[in-house]
């Protein structure tokens, strides 16, 4: 199919292009940028004027729910969210369940994913069967089914030498280890450490809960060599100690969730469950310090950390229900009001939700990436069309995916999204 997108401000946050031109797609790519030849014919045009044509948006951290957990979200549903939002590319963690240890279960999540037709799937396998902590995964093979990376998802490990032999296997044959650093001991609470969890009699999650997981995660990156991408950071101490593992040339990367960087702990009000999370929202210090890390680069991905949790869940006591919100249709909004509130520049925005996860994807992919996060001539056909003037309200009900819960609900936020195209073809229409 041919496309032409007519009359949308084109911002390549990558290359710094942004400019008001016509774009032309032909077969899933993108075929011209400006110059349109005049031989072009398209089978359809897309006026977009008024409106910001971006590459398709990278989303690290998506649980689409499937297998094990249909009651709170489906790959229909979930998938179907994330086009909504803009999204057309996204990596879903192993803690399904089963957990993604297999090959087996792998090739069936991306058979499934694929014959959907709706964004692009990249898994990550279990680093240790069933994410027990105890015996390593076989890596080759579960890379071979389709896993770009390996991860524990939210299971800490306990054992420092799993993590060494896991660390060296993964370095042997160029895979990234994928982690959340949480002591596993340390982070067994509800809510960040602080005046309000001692206030509310809610068991806390202290700072050095993160800190001490990363001391042991760079050690060990020291002598092994392995790859990292360290999996939404929660506080200031963590971001500077990122920073100065990245000065030394470690090769690291990290993200953080959309609730990290707009929500603090004051938000959990009452008891809310919406804002029962992990990692738990921290105190203003350090959501001003993953803003500001964010900013500079020092953090390379804002990611959704989209969790689908069902009613019954949710509507327990804080303490016991369960962690998570839905975001996939909020990232790019989030990111927005982000560049709204702080003055980040837009472009800056728009590149922790493009090129900034790509990038890391891309080092744990190695010459197995597409060229995706990028709005190039020749690069893939990848593209979010949304409207920035628009402001919206989020109205749980409305959300496509079937997780209803967000702390965001009520916001007023800017940007809807209008169409996204995958691979040359129309996803979502607004």
């Amino acid at each position: 199919m041919n496309i032409l997108i007519k009359g949308g401000r084109v911002i390549d946050p990558a290359s710094g292009f942004d400019e008001i031109v016509d774009v032309a797609l032909v077969d899933g790519a993108v075929v011209a940028i400006k110059n349109i030849a005049n031989e072009f014919q398209p089978t359809q045009t897309i006026d977009v004027s008024g409106c910001i044509v971006v590459p398709g948006l990278m989303d690290l951290a998506v649980r689409l729910r499937e297998p094990g957990h249909e009651h709170e979200g489906m790959l229909e549903s979930e998938m179907a969210a994330a086009v909504a939002g803009g999204v057309t590319s996204l990596v879903c963690p192993p803690d399904t369940e089963p957990v993604l240890d297999e090959p087996g279960l792998v090739e069936m999540l991306r058979f499934r994913a694929e014959k959907l037709n709706q964004c692009r799937v990249y898994p990550l396998g279990a680093l240790t069967r069933n994410l027990a902590g105890e015996t390593l995964t076989e890596m080759v093979e579960l890379t071979e089914s389709g896993c770009v990376a390996f991860s524990q998802a939210e299971v800490p490990l306990a054992s420092t030498l799993v993590m060494q032999r896991a660390f060296q296997y993964a370095s042997t044959f160029g895979y990234a280890v994928w982690l959340r650093p949480q002591d596993l001991f340390l982070g067994k609470g509800v809510a960040a450490s602080g005046a309000l969890a001692t206030r509310l009699g809610l068991a806390g999650v202290p700072v050095v809960a993160e800190t001490i997981a990363l001391h042991t995660i760079f050690e060990l990156m020291k002598v092994t060599g392995v790859r990292v991408h360290l999996c939404r950071l929660s506080s200031a101490a963590g971001v500077a100690l990122v920073r100065q593992a990245k000065l030394e040339g470690l090769p690291v990367t990290c993200d953080i969730s959309i609730n990290s960087l707009h929500l603090t702990d004051a938000d959990i009000g009452y008891f809310d469950s919406r804002a029962r999370l992990n990692p738990p929202l921290r105190q203003q210090r350090d959501r001003d310090a993953l803003r500001a890390a964010l900013a500079d680069g020092t953090i390379d991905a804002l990611v959704s950390d989209h969790t689908p949790v069902d009613e019954d869940a949710k509507a327990l006591p804080f303490a016991e229900s369960e962690a998570g919100a839905t975001g996939v249709e909020l990232l790019l909004s989030l990111a927005l009001k982000w560049s709204a509130d702080s003055g980040v520049p837009l472009a800056r925005a728009l590149a922790a939700v493009t090129s900034g996860p790509a990038d890391v994807l891309g080092a744990s992919l190695g010459k197995r990436q597409g060229r995706v996060g990028r709005l190039l001539v020749g690069g893939v056909a990848d593209l979010c069309v949304f409207d920035p003037q628009s402001v919206w309200t989020v109205e749980p009900g409305a959300l496509r995916s079937q997780g209803k819960h967000t702390p965001f609900s009520g916001y007023e936020l800017p940007g809807r999204v209008r169409c996204t195209i995958v691979g040359g073809q129309v996803a979502f229409q607004a």
